[in-house]
């Protein structure tokens, strides 16, 4: 696995899709990894050859992998497990691990659990044991293969007698890229790209972090049909219904920073906190008060439920050094004149803090902004079947003035939760993997239902 990674031990975050696997939902076996029954389930698949190419001992293509019904159920679980990651390995990747024995029968399996923790293939190597010898580790992320806080995963494998390793995506970081050739440098077998847009959908914040230097982006906000954050006279509890706000959890628990404005600090006094998601770390919560008087003593963001981080302009007139409870940051104001932060500065600070996914839920003001410097690589928008006429819209100004410069999306899932609506998009120019339960484009999306239990009262 590239890099390390924290992670609670929640099964709320993982992939609700069935999968083949003799495992009991937690990353344990209820059987001893010697001793797996029903193996007649589990034949072994004639393995197509994949000859290597000559100028590269690492075989960057899956077909042999893919050829066989086994590793490819493996790679799907070791992507499910990835996913129980989310929102606890920053600063470094979330990745999941499949070991099947040599008859290709599933014998161990793990997840990175926390940053300077063992390593995906680490833990289901332990649960393997001595079945892992002459078998195939099934990775998303290429193993690391140097020593930071742990050791090398290339290394691991090698000395657990690994005979094959299909791994999905590579690692594109310079200190723990190479892990593949080394593997194959050791005589193991090595396949690269085994279902390689659903793993790096998972790995989508740590992955854009990674190559642009800066956290990954989600926008979120909550809407009527309209387009209407709140009504004429600003009420807008609630909009949308509790099982909604309860989906706006589990994306504060996958996220490492929750950031708002002073418009929101100062209309709803928010508490920022992850509330429902059993074992949930509590991310950064960010406020961005450019002035320095929005967040004031007795907020609730104050409150050490979890770290606090308030943003000020670095010519501020008012003194925020005497928040307790708070750490305050001082940035330079964005080049435009309207008196805002530079939020490439902000990205850039949050990012040296180890955040690598930020979940925007700004006022229409400061997601304005945050578009404007082209800094959304997610838009996620739950819409309500209601009607308000008047009122704020969801995205202030964004330096958009004609329709030529409308920023065009991408969508990528559609999901009904309770009464309401929660679409996905990305910018149509993304680079940026899609979201890991995004179902491929079509003209119509499809509209699917989830069942979501309301375990919070409000959102904020």
């Amino acid at each position: 696995m590239g890099g390390s990674a924290r992670r609670t031990e929640t099964g709320a975050r993982s992939a609700k899709r069935s999968s083949p696997f003799p495992f009991d939902g937690k990353g344990r076996s209820p059987w001893p990894s010697s001793r797996v029954p029903g193996s007649a389930q589990f034949p072994k698949a004639p393995r197509s050859p994949c000859p290597q190419r000559q100028e590269d001992p690492v075989a960057t293509h899956a077909a042999a992998a893919t050829a066989d019904p086994a590793v490819r159920d493996a790679m799907r679980r070791a992507v499910e497990l990835a996913a129980r990651g989310l929102g606890s390995t920053s600063p470094n990747p979330v990745v999941g691990c499949v070991v099947l024995d040599a008859h290709d029968r599933p014998v161990g399996e793990g997840w990175h659990q926390r940053a300077g923790g063992p390593h995906a293939e680490v833990h289901a190597l332990a649960e393997a044991g001595d079945d892992a010898r002459g078998g195939t580790a099934v990775v998303t992320l290429e193993p690391c293969n140097h020593t930071g806080r742990t050791g090398p995963c290339a290394q691991a494998l090698i000395e657990a007698g690994i005979a094959r390793v299909v791994y999905a995506v590579a690692d594109p970081t310079p200190d723990a890229t190479g892990g593949a050739r080394a593997l194959a440098a050791a005589g193991v077998e090595v396949h690269e790209g085994l279902l390689a847009d659903e793993a790096a959908a998972g790995n989508a914040a740590w992955l854009t972090a990674v190559t642009r230097r800066r956290p990954f982006v989600v926008w979120k906000y909550a809407a009527t049909l309209d387009g209407r954050i709140a009504a004429a006279d600003g009420s807008s509890r609630w909009i949308t219904s509790g099982e909604a706000r309860a989906d706006v959890h589990r994306l504060r628990a996958e996220s490492d920073a929750v950031v708002v404005g002073s418009g929101t600090a100062r209309a709803d006094d928010p508490h920022l906190a992850v509330r429902g998601v059993p074992g949930a770390e509590q991310p950064l919560r960010v406020v961005v008060d450019t002035e320095a008087r929005a967040v004031v003593p007795g907020a609730r963001v104050l409150d050490g439920t979890g770290p606090t981080l308030v943003a000020v302009a670095e010519d501020a007139e008012a003194d925020a050094g005497d928040l307790a409870g708070a750490e305050v940051l001082r940035l330079p104001r964005a080049a435009d004149g309207r008196g805002g932060l530079d939020i490439p500065a902000l990205l850039t600070a949050l990012y040296g803090r180890g955040v690598r996914s930020v979940l925007l839920e700004g006022g229409p003001t400061l997601a304005g902004a945050f578009v404007e410097a082209r800094a959304v690589d997610r838009v996620v928008g739950y819409l309500a079947p209601v009607l308000l006429g008047e009122g704020p819209a969801a995205l202030g100004s964004a330096g958009i003035s004609t329709i030529v410069q409308a920023l065009r999306l991408t969508m990528t899932e559609s999901v009904r939760i309770g009464p309401d609506l929660r679409i996905t998009a990305v910018p149509a120019d993304s680079d940026a993997p899609a979201a890991p339960s995004a179902a491929p484009a079509v003209p119509t999306p499809t509209v699917t239902t989830a069942t979501v239990i309301p375990t919070a009262t409000e959102e904020s």
